[in-house]
């Protein structure tokens, strides 16, 4: 039974990407008929508000997600800097453009940014306990303090029973991301 529910999670959430999607070229095609009245910043505005704050919310559970679910969220960031910036579709160097004159990320870096931000959060007290309690530091277990990684400041990885949405779960999707990070950080 429970193998059911995690299936129509992760379908739902394929579906939720699929509206969102949907909803946000439809806004961009709104936008795209009035761009040439607007200046850069007026039309940035509107972006953000019709189009990035959509794609924005609740995107971390979309951490770890196959490629054709961040591909579609991925286009529509496209399509909105495309029309910020005034370019085509097919001009070149549109990440280039995404990382330097507008300071996006792509869909997948800024998943991971928001996932290791609400580690962050965890690990700080100013997240809610239910997500802190899966954020444990591996020098806070009795039997690994001795271990190098305590000293690191990584995370215990629970490991996971399905690979489709096990690896999904902030438990385990989480630690992963906070772990891959730098030491410098």
């Amino acid at each position: 039974m429970a193998c059911v529910t995690v299936f129509t999670l992760c379908e739902s959430c394929y579906c939720t990407v699929s509206i969102v999607s949907a909803t946000s070229f439809h806004s961009l095609h709104q936008l795209r008929r009035v761009r040439r009245s607007l200046d850069t910043e007026s039309t940035a505005t509107l972006v953000h508000a019709f189009v990035t704050s959509r794609l924005d919310y609740c995107n971390i559970l979309l951490a770890r997600s196959p490629k054709t679910v961040i591909d579609k969220l991925q286009r529509v960031m496209n399509a909105a800097a495309r029309i910020v910036s005034g370019t085509r579709k097919y001009d070149r160097s549109l990440t280039q453009l995404l990382l330097a004159e507008l300071q996006w990320l792509d869909v997948v870096d800024w998943v991971s940014y928001k996932l290791g931000w609400m580690v962050y959060k965890c690990l700080h007290g100013q997240a809610p306990d239910y997500l802190s309690k899966l954020c444990m530091p591996v020098a806070e277990v009795a039997e690994r303090q001795h271990l190098r990684s305590a000293s690191r400041n990584l995370l215990v990885a629970p490991r996971f029973q399905l690979n489709t949405c096990g690896r999904r779960a902030f438990a385990e999707a989480a630690p992963a991301t906070w772990n891959s990070l730098s030491g410098e950080l």
